[in-house]
């Protein structure tokens, strides 16, 4: 089982960082893109093979996605499963920070709550198994490198999730559209997860009810809500804020 990864800087990423997984690569015919000359100079000189592809066969590998001329296919990485959490949130060397999707089914989106999420610091990503975006692709051309240095969880019960993340005194922040206390009131700096819903509907309502607190991001034009990728920012960044002023 392979896992392909397109665009340019996510193969450069994976390049730079894990090679060893590199199982092929794909090239369009005649490039003359500079970026893309010089990303196939480093390939050969780690002494990977290439094949040289038309941009239809491309194409059709990505259904369509802008590859931007190359593709690889890689060794996909062990994911973590649910009974790991327990000794991953003890091996956090700073304050846990984490993730969680709730709903979150487009790939766009979740590649780029990855890179949210990794920017900010975040140690992990979390998403319910079914009704989520899944890796694939997109998710990593939109991620940018990011996929490769974020923890990635999908579980099979996310309410059985947040009561064992709850067990391990990891406090469960709901955002959602109507709450009396603003993220920026909101106190950041203890071991804790944010839970975001998606664009349209929202967190769950069984996901709400078990949230330790809910806030909400102050808006102030005629906007009502933020995509989810962008609030996941807002709120990831609030707590590093926060967690840096009282260092």
């Amino acid at each position: 089982m392979s896992e392909l990864v397109y665009g340019i800087h996510a193969v450069k990423s994976v390049l730079d960082n894990y090679s060893h997984r590199i199982v092929s690569v794909c090239i369009i015919q005649k490039s003359k893109d500079l970026r893309l000359k010089l990303l196939i100079d480093q390939i050969k000189q780690r002494r990977i093979s290439i094949r040289e592809c038309s941009r239809r066969q491309l194409d059709i590998q990505t259904q369509g996605a802008l590859h931007q001329g190359i593709i690889v296919k890689i060794v996909p990485n062990d994911c973590m499963q649910e009974n790991d959490l327990p000794n991953f949130l003890m091996q956090c060397k700073t304050t846990p920070l984490l993730v969680i999707l709730d709903g979150v089914t487009d790939p766009h989106n979740l590649g780029a709550c990855l890179r949210s999420a990794d920017a900010a610091g975040a140690h992990i990503v979390i998403a319910p198994r079914n009704r989520s975006a899944c890796l694939n692709g997109t998710v990593r051309k939109v991620a940018s490198g990011s996929v490769d240095n974020i923890p990635f969880m999908q579980v099979t019960n996310l309410i059985r999730t947040l009561q064992l993340l709850q067990k391990y005194n990891i406090w469960i922040i709901g955002t959602v559209m109507q709450s009396q206390r603003l993220i920026f009131n909101s106190k950041l700096t203890r071991p804790l997860a944010f839970v975001m819903g998606s664009e349209g509907n929202g967190i769950r309502y069984l996901t709400q009810k078990k949230c330790d607190e809910l806030v909400t991001i102050p808006m102030l034009g005629v906007a009502t809500s933020l995509n989810v990728s962008v609030a996941t920012g807002i709120c990831l960044f609030e707590a590093l804020r926060q967690r840096w002023k009282y260092k």
